[in-house]
Parts: structure tokens; C-alpha cells; sequence
């Protein structure tokens, strides 16, 4: 428990000012941001009602779906999961949102994520679960200190190594501290690939189910670097100081991978999953979710590592993990009175009782910012606290600032035609460039 407490007194430091968040029965445009409905915070097992959960975590289906069956048992309260497919969330949840029967808990991915449902999320200041968190930093709130969302995980990404194959091409992860060793390693090892028998990264796929990994967590490197030398936290603007850097490691990523670059718009997350854990590459972009039954028989734990992202920026020898949260939940305000309830009972049993913190940390293997928080079995959480535990500076989530899902998309899209061959770097250069301010724009008027 003292490394998950060095986690999150880092992440206090790291993760800035946050806002707001919000949710609807019935989306409604001109809603109030204060409660729609009064109910007693706190655990009444005699209130009558339902919870509707609309999931954020595909890779956490099943487990959500047996937490739910337990709790269901125990009370008697139905809690219904849906899970929205990868790269769906939002317009899944506007969808839900309109129907009568809406999700009651929901999730937004951060302040700017947030905008669309500020005007709909029931204030959390009085619950049991927001008294729950370990740290005020953790939750999202509006000017008058309500509390519109709460981060219920912290998580960690970076390059997952096999340190098996790696020893067999003669290296280890201390042979790796920035990015022209991460370059030259990698090289080496495309070079003798017949030989090894193995690629140095997984495929860098770009459908729906992992185009994410790249059109926003490595995206997020060239925005963290960029906002730190401008001392900001989000911007209108962003001017792509770093994006010859972002260039350099995408092709780094796609020209030393198990397929050639022009397949990549047909491969999958489930690829590079059953890539790496059948040892037919060293590197793996991931994070710490990533860890599961496959992962432990296909590597193991003992032959596992994290290396941070290089993408060749001054100092990035003391840079660590990226590491924060896109994971708020939120409690729809326009549901009814005995809905509100049950569900703010349902997030406090899910966060204190034996059972939810069991799942949370062993099954979910999430670190979760909670005071009843158990430690995750999950070896990648140790590896990345140990990165704390060393002292070095961890890159904070800044993709929570992107304008839209729209920006991801066009980036994502100016991605895979580069990596095609079918366009050139500019147009990703203009899609980030020109493609936030559009998107800035557009928000503003809407």
C-alpha cells in the first residue's frame, strides 16, 4: 500500500486544476448543473430502485458483469453493465442518454471530455463514495465546488517488453534510456529478425480497436512536452513543437513491426495482444490494463518490463510512465430519486467491501485512488510504481485536453494514410494543427 500511496501523492502533483462533467435521463440543453433530485446520501438498504452502468473499459466486460451479479445477490438491487465497443463511448452515450430508461452511472474522460455533460451530473459532494477518495485531485468540480465526477482508476502505459527476447538479441531495458538507444536496439534487431525470430515491436494497428493506443497515448507525448515548455495545462492552440519527434517514433514503430506498414489499417488490438504474448515481438505499446491469463501463460511476469515512451527530447533520460486517468464517473442527476440512490450505493459498496475492492484491484488489476484501495496483483502496477519509487518524472494524461473525438479521428485517419504511403507527414501535421483549432472552434459554438 505504500507504493500505491507514492503513486497518488505523484499523481496529486501531476494531474493539475480539473472541472466539470454531466449526465441525463432525458438530455436537455438548458438543464441546471445543481442536483435534480434530493435523496439521502449514503447506504439505505431499504431503498427501492436500479443502477444502469454504461461501461467505458471493453477489456473490463466480464468483470463488471460479475461484480454486478454479486451485488444484485447480496441486495436485491438489478444492475444492469453495458459495455460500449472500443472508440464508441461518446456516441453510444448520447445515444443511451436519450432513451427513457438512461444509464444512472456513466463516465467522462476529463475536463474537455466533460463539456458535453456538465449540465447533467448530480453533484457528489455529500456521497459516501467522493469521502471515498484519497485526494481532491481526483475529482472534477464545478465553480461552486460541486463535485461532478470522480476518477474511480489510475493507470500507467508505456512500452511493455518482453525481456526474454530482448536478452536473446543481447540487450536489456538498462541498455534503453532514451530514444536514439530505443532506435538503435530496435534497428538491430529488424536486422537479424530471420535470425532471432521475432520483430522488435507489435503491430501498430489502426482499427477501431487500437488506432487509441497511437491517435492518443502517443499523441499525448508531443502535447505534454509541448504544454510544458509553455507552462499551460490545455490550449486553443496547439502549435506542434514536437511533432518531428512524434514522426520519428511512429516510424520507428512501423517500419521494425511484425507486419509491413501498409497493413495496418486491418490489424487489431487483439493483433498486437496475441503478438506479444506468443513472443513474436519485444515492444508492445500498452498499459497496465493489459495485463490478463494470456499475458501471464503466453510471457509470465518474471520476463515483463515497462519502458517509458522516447520520442528524442533533452532529459527524457529521467522521464518515467505516462501515467493518469481518463476514467470519471458520473451519476445522472435526471434519473429518479430511488435510481440516484441505489446507484451512489452501489459505487461506495464497489469501492469499500471486500468484494469490490477484490475485483477492482485482482481482477480489474486497477490501482484506484479510494482509502479501502487494495494493491493489484498485476505485475505491470508494480513495475510502474517502482518508476515512482525512483524519482522519475511521470507524463501526465494532457489527451484529456484534446478538443473531440472528431480531432482523433483525423489524426488517426492522417496516420494510417502515411503509414500507407498514400499521403505525406503533412497531413498529419495539419490534422493536429489546423484539426485542433477547428475543433476548438467548433466546440465553442456549440
Amino acid at each position: 500500500m505504500k507504493r500505491i500511496t507514492a503513486l497518488m501523492l505523484a499523481l496529486v502533483m501531476c494531474l493539475g486544476t480539473l472541472t466539470a462533467c454531466g449526465g441525463s435521463k432525458t438530455p436537455d440543453a438548458s438543464a441546471g448543473t445543481s442536483a435534480g433530485t434530493s435523496v439521502k446520501q449514503g447506504t439505505d438498504t431499504t431503498a427501492k430502485g436500479a443502477v444502469y452502468y454504461l461501461n467505458f473499459k471493453p477489456e473490463q466486460d466480464e468483470q463488471w458483469q460479475d461484480l454486478a451479479a454479486k451485488y444484485t445477490k447480496e441486495t436485491g438491487v438489478p444492475v444492469t453493465v453495458i459495455t460500449a465497443a472500443d472508440g464508441t463511448y461518446e456516441s453510444t452515450l448520447t445515444s443511451e442518454m436519450a432513451k427513457s430508461e438512461a444509464p444512472t452511472l456513466f463516465q467522462v474522460n476529463g475536463p474537455v471530455g466533460l463539456a458535453n455533460w456538465k449540465n447533467y451530473c448530480y453533484d457528489l459532494s455529500k456521497s459516501d463514495v467522493y469521502g471515498q477518495l484519497t485526494s481532491d485531485d481526483f475529482a472534477l468540480k464545478g465553480d461552486n465546488g460541486e463535485v461532478y465526477g470522480i476518477a474511480y482508476v489510475i493507470e500507467t502505459y508505456g512500452l511493455i517488453v518482453n525481456t526474454k527476447l530482448l536478452k536473446e538479441a543481447g540487450y536489456t531495458t538498462a541498455d534503453i534510456t532514451n530514444f536514439d538507444s530505443l532506435k538503435s536496439v530496435a534497428e538491430d534487431i529488424t536486422a537479424r529478425k530471420g535470425e532471432l525470430g521475432f520483430s522488435a515491436f507489435t503491430s501498430a494497428g489502426m482499427d477501431a480497436s487500437s488506432d487509441w493506443r497511437f491517435k492518443t497515448h502517443l499523441a499525448n507525448l508531443p502535447i505534454y512536452y509541448e504544454y510544458k515548455e509553455r507552462g499551460i495545462s490545455q490550449t486553443d492552440a496547439i502549435e506542434g513543437t514536437y511533432l518531428d519527434n512524434y514522426k520519428n517514433v511512429w516510424d520507428l514503430y512501423i517500419n521494425n513491426a511484425t507486419c509491413e506498414p501498409s497493413l495496418l489499417s486491418s490489424k487489431t488490438g487483439d493483433d498486437a495482444q496475441a503478438e506479444f504474448c506468443t513472443s513474436e515481438a519485444v515492444f508492445y505499446q500498452n498499459g497496465t490494463w493489459a495485463w490478463d491469463e494470456n499475458m501471464e501463460s503466453g510471457v509470465g511476469a518474471d520476463n515483463l518490463d515497462m519502458l517509458p515512451i522516447y520520442i528524442g527530447v533533452k532529459g527524457e533520460e529521467n522521464q518515467g510512465l505516462c501515467t493518469g486517468s481518463e476514467n470519471y464517473w458520473c451519476v445522472n442527476k435526471n434519473a429518479s430519486k430511488e435510481d440516484i440512490q441505489a446507484t451512489l450505493d452501489f459505487m461506495n459498496w464497489a469501492v469499500t467491501s471486500d468484494e469490490g475492492t477484490t475485483a477492482l484491484a485482482d481482477d480489474m488489476g486497477f490501482v484506484c485512488p479510494f482509502k479501502d484501495a487494495k494493491e493489484p496483483s498485476n505485475p505491470l502496477v508494480t513495475i510502474a510504481n517502482k518508476y515512482m519509487e525512483k524519482g522519475l518524472t511521470p507524463v501526465s494524461w494532457n489527451f484529456s485536453s484534446i478538443p473531440s473525438e472528431n480531432w482523433k479521428n483525423g489524426v488517426g485517419s492522417a496516420l494510417t494514410e502515411y503509414a500507407q504511403g498514400t499521403a505525406s507527414w503533412d497531413n498529419v501535421v495539419k490534422a493536429f494543427v489546423d484539426g485542433w483549432a477547428t475543433e476548438y472552434k467548433a466546440a465553442a459554438k456549440s
